[in-house]
């Protein structure tokens, strides 16, 4: 029996992986000296697609028997979802295997931010400490904590932050009935009464830079922004110069609006903490992730109903 052909965009973690390839045809887009030739030597035979990077409707459309696109990651706002549907291809994603590791990521910037921690290292290796003690910085206890978007890792956010002795609001699309914690329609409203704001919404045109210069300014001087969302959540140029002079207290940025270039102004600013887009970056979740992926490929390949079918 013929295995399906897959084309993967980008690499999965070697054990999912070699499960994937010991059960289809598997061609390594981002291996290849020359991509097109590759996509044009496989596109007629290509039923499925591994990709993080996202799929375009331009690049779908340049697989004719394409079935499935097996995306890796929670969010697929890269993924034209709208046109797969029109061909009838399934898009599946990577929900629940990582919400405790990106929530666990948005704590650790939450505390690194406000209690200044990349400072203090580098202030003790540069010797200062020496010739005196470092300035107080803030505690979060006490401190109310607005979460833009309740769904799973904003849930799991929430859940972490009341250990920590946070209040709890939030803020999405429409009211849930089931989450206890109050919520606001109406963002700016939530800035205004946070201390801290963390965004765990996805990406996509519904979000794109709803973080405007009034959420900025509501949110205030005193006020710390954490992004764990998408870099296209926030209007960064707004953001940058809110930090620089002052009318935003601090940030902690896991994502970027032009990944990996991030605005240089970031880079001297001792009122930001920068990671490179690691929210899930794990070996154990990595490894869930992907493992994750092959299964719904293989589920469809084998007439199967998809896991976590997002189309």
């Amino acid at each position: 029996m013929t295995k399906p052909v897959v084309l993967a965009l980008a690499g999965l973690m070697p054990g999912p992986f070699a499960e994937l390839e010991a059960n289809c045809t598997v061609h390594r887009l981002w291996e290849a000296a020359d991509k097109e030739a590759l996509i044009a030597r496989v596109a007629p035979e290509i039923r499925g697609i591994v990709t993080g990077p996202g799929v375009s409707a331009e690049l779908m459309d340049r697989f004719p028997a394409l079935e499935i696109i097996g995306n890796f990651g929670v969010g697929y706002d890269k993924v034209d979802v709208g046109h797969a549907k029109i061909r009838g291809v399934r898009v599946t994603n990577t929900p629940g295997v990582l919400d405790d590791e990106v929530a666990d990521l948005g704590l650790l910037l939450m505390l690194a931010t406000a209690r200044r921690l990349c400072v203090g290292d580098r202030f003790v290796r540069s010797g200062k400490w020496t010739q005196g003690g470092l300035p107080l910085a803030r505690s979060l206890r006490g401190k109310r904590l607005g979460v833009v978007g309740m769904g799973r890792i904003g849930q799991a956010v929430a859940e972490r932050a009341q250990v920590f002795g946070l209040s709890i609001a939030w803020h999405g699309p429409r009211a849930k009935p089931d989450i206890a914690h109050p919520y606001y329609p109406d963002l700016v409203a939530l800035a205004r009464d946070s201390d801290v704001l963390v965004l765990c919404c996805p990406g996509g045109a519904a979000t794109h830079h709803i973080v405007n210069r009034a959420v900025i300014e509501a949110l205030g001087p005193d006020g710390i922004l954490v992004n764990i969302a998408r870099g296209t959540v926030v209007d960064e140029p707004e953001l940058v110069a809110a930090l620089t002079d002052g009318r935003l207290g601090a940030a902690g940025l896991d994502v970027f609006e032009h990944e990996p270039k991030v605005p240089e102004a970031l880079y001297g600013l001792d009122n930001v903490v920068l990671q490179p887009h690691v929210g899930s970056a794990t070996v154990e979740t990595r490894n869930a992730m992907a493992d994750l992926v092959v299964r719904n490929l293989l589920a469809h390949f084998a007439g199967k109903p998809l896991l976590t079918p997002v189309a």
